[in-house]
């Protein structure tokens, strides 16, 4: 992807280093998705968190000037929290006849406090409702490459972009209706597949502007895929539990990618008809 000569958002907070305090408890990846879904619709992960509520915390500051030095991971964060920026200030006015608000984006490192609570590094970049930011820990990039067996930039970017997909479907109201219906393990899954298709929405918007190079969509793709439901239950315990997902299979996660890759439209990304 090319991102080095593109413009920076000023919308990050650099949270890491600072309040570590209590490391929340651990659990397996099953738990921690669903503890990722109870924040996303705006409750508090340490429910589903094992080893029970830290006795003490120190909140970090949110501070974004006293944080640490600008670094690579930053620079790249923030070019495609741009790109995407830049994508949605067109996208939503014309197709849904809305402005865009733009969300920030909050760099941690082992835990943060948020709006939905506090939530621990292992649930892997997440989404508040509550306070309108996407959290992220970089520690999750080395995971997607070694662990999940998806490297590259544009891997990464489809990351980000997913997580601002959470955020238009906030703005759309889209969450709050699901959120009204209940915890729902189809909601879920539609909502995660309808923030991969706006995911794809902003490829190709970044594809028209020249910021993608051959391979870039390979690698979305394939890191859509090794964060499919199936693929995690497989390599974690075994076997697949389909009634379980809460977030879609790899085949479902890559046709929602392709779908807004494609067609780069909000009603063709509808998946609560």
């Amino acid at each position: 992807m090319r991102w080095r000569d593109q413009r920076q958002s000023t919308n990050i907070e650099d949270r890491r280093g600072m309040g570590r305090g209590v490391a929340l408890g651990g659990g397996g990846i099953g738990v921690l998705i669903l503890a990722a879904i109870v924040c996303l619709l705006g409750g508090d992960p340490r429910q589903l968190l094992e080893g029970g509520i830290p006795t003490e915390v120190q909140p970090p500051a949110a501070n974004n000037s006293a944080g640490p030095p600008v670094d690579d991971n930053r620079r790249f964060a923030s070019a495609v929290l741009a790109s995407t920026e830049d994508a949605w200030r067109q996208i939503l006015p014309a197709q849904a006849r809305r402005s865009y608000q733009e969300p920030k984006l909050v760099l941690f490192d082992g835990q943060v406090s948020s709006a939905c609570g506090y939530a621990s590094a292992a649930m892997g970049p997440f989404y508040c409702p509550g306070d309108q930011k996407f959290y992220l820990d970089f520690e999750f990039f080395r995971e997607l490459k070694n662990d999940f067996g998806a490297p590259g930039d544009f891997a990464q970017a489809y990351v980000i972009a997913h997580e601002v997909g959470h955020h238009v479907q906030n703005l759309l109201g889209t969450m709050a209706k699901v959120q009204s219906q209940g915890q729902n393990n189809q909601l879920s899954v539609a909502l995660e597949l309808q923030a991969d298709c706006y995911a794809g929405i902003w490829a190709n918007h970044a594809q028209k502007r020249g910021q993608v190079e051959i391979g870039d969509i390979d690698e979305a793709l394939k890191a859509a895929a090794a964060v499919g439901d199936d693929k995690i239950q497989q390599r974690t315990q075994g076997y697949v539990v389909p009634e379980s997902f809460t977030h879609g299979s790899a085949d479902q996660r890559q046709r929602a990618f392709a779908v807004g890759m494609k067609f780069s439209s909000l009603k063709q990304c509808e998946v609560f008809r």
